[in-house]
């Protein structure tokens, strides 16, 4: 039995649809308050001052607190079906068809939110290991429902998987986050390369 794991943004898309989903959930108020709540974090992110995980936690709590579950679950439904495939490179859907036709399990391990990632993973009968967002009373609270997968990805897939129960791992990836993951495997796929 073989096992292939998939981090989901850059890796199997070609933009971080994470970002692309807050943008569109996103009030015009949050979008207008974003630039000096948000943007000198963003900056601090890209000059690498700052890990992937405290951005994420700040920007999911900017757009997401208080806001109603039902409503922005079926923003991200309505975004899975209308917007996710566009993202997909097509080659990655055809490694991940190859894999599933050889009869390996295949899994999503992402630090994007369940709420639409789902839909993709049900749609391509993919098991999934991402974030999920906290709700209470039917309001979203802002935070993560358990700790930010991106940093914890090798202890999520260990929960989920028995990997002495796989011949052979193949792993891909993109991020700093995913090279734990991808030490796990016998194949690594590091932005689309073979590594040793």
């Amino acid at each position: 039995m073989q096992l292939a794991l998939f981090d989901f943004d850059h890796t199997i898309t070609v933009c971080d649809t994470y970002s692309r989903f807050l943008r569109r959930v996103a009030t015009p108020e949050q979008r207008a308050q974003a630039w000096w709540r948000i943007g000198p974090w963003l900056l601090a992110y890209r000059l690498k001052l700052i890990s992937a995980e405290r951005i994420r936690r700040r920007v999911t709590a900017q757009v997401f607190t208080g806001r109603h579950a039902g409503e922005i679950t079926q923003m991200a439904h309505d975004y899975a079906r209308e917007h996710l495939p566009e993202m997909v490179r097509p080659e990655m859907l055809e490694q991940i068809q190859w894999h599933k036709a050889q009869g390996h399990a295949v899994a999503v391990v992402s630090a994007s939110i369940d709420l639409y990632l789902q839909h993709w993973c049900d749609a391509q009968g993919l098991q999934m290991i991402c974030n999920s967002l906290e709700v209470q009373d039917n309001r979203l609270t802002g935070r993560y429902a358990d700790d930010d997968c991106g940093p914890r990805k090798v202890a999520r897939i260990r929960t989920l998987f028995d990997l002495s129960q796989y011949q052979r791992i193949h792993a891909y990836g993109d991020s700093r986050e995913d090279k734990p993951m991808l030490a796990l495997a016998h194949e690594r796929w590091y932005r689309g390369k073979l590594v040793s």
